[in-house]
């Protein structure tokens, strides 16, 4: 009985570990998409700027 209630408790914490590390990633992954999006607006805004013609 003891063994069960040992091994459901290892279960439950390398569950938990998991979603720990998956989160993580998760953030990070949102974090350097983010960086990236913002990269590319503001490399196109600043290379399209001068790109532009003017009407007359």
């Amino acid at each position: 009985m003891l063994l069960k209630i040992l091994g459901a408790i290892v279960v439950i914490w390398v569950a938990f570990a998991v979603l720990g590390v998956v989160f993580k990633v998760l953030g990070t992954l949102l974090i350097v998409g983010a960086v990236i999006t913002v990269g590319a607006i503001g490399y196109a805004a600043v290379k399209g700027a001068s790109q532009r013609k003017q009407i007359r």
